[in-house]
């Protein structure tokens, strides 16, 4: 499950890069990704918002085990 969580990660890094920032896939458990925010979505007041609304929606898409994404 973690390979395949990353694998998506990975599609989804280029657009986090491309304002400065970046995601680090920390864990995955019981359906939980945990991730940290890096970079400037690390400091972002939008970060919430790109986690929930952006990486966590991906995810779930993608891969119908995720339950939620957590940042650490």
């Amino acid at each position: 499950m973690k390979e395949k969580v990353q694998e998506v990660l990975n599609i989804i890094r280029p657009s986090l890069q491309a304002d400065g920032g970046d995601v680090e896939l920390i864990d995955v458990k019981d359906g939980i990704v945990s991730v940290r925010l890096k970079g400037a979505c690390a400091g972002c007041p939008m970060s919430t918002m790109t986690l929930k609304k952006g990486i966590e929606r991906f995810l779930k898409e993608k891969l119908t085990d995720v339950k939620e994404v957590v940042a650490v």
